[in-house]
């Protein structure tokens, strides 16, 4: 189980993984995890949300915009957010590949 899964669970009316909500969209897993992953650092910069995670991703905005709905809106990307800024730095890179890192024994 993927960080994302984790994540998707905790959070009311998501999908229940990223397999799954990739499936519904017609797009890679992997690319729905660096989706959701560019929408949480997007939703804490400046300007809009999906436009900017659009820029990161190469997706377009309206699959983006559905990601959104499929996880719960933009009060979910706070949420979201909050959850992979665990430092509050206004980077959840760091975060993530901490957590990752935690996952598989290193750090």
């Amino acid at each position: 189980m993927s960080i994302f899964d984790s994540i998707l669970k905790g959070i009311g009316g998501a999908p229940d993984d990223v397999t799954n909500l990739a499936t519904k969209l017609g797009i890679d897993p992997a690319m729905a995890e660096k989706a959701i992953a560019a929408l949480g650092k997007a939703h804490q910069a400046p300007g809009d949300t999906v436009e900017t995670a659009s820029a990161a991703t190469g997706l377009p905005t309206d699959t983006l915009n559905q990601i959104v709905a499929a996880i719960g809106g933009e009060g979910s990307l706070t949420e979201f957010a909050n959850m992979l800024d665990r430092d509050g730095d206004g980077n959840p890179l760091n975060d993530i590949l901490g957590m990752a890192k935690g996952l598989f024994g290193k750090q």
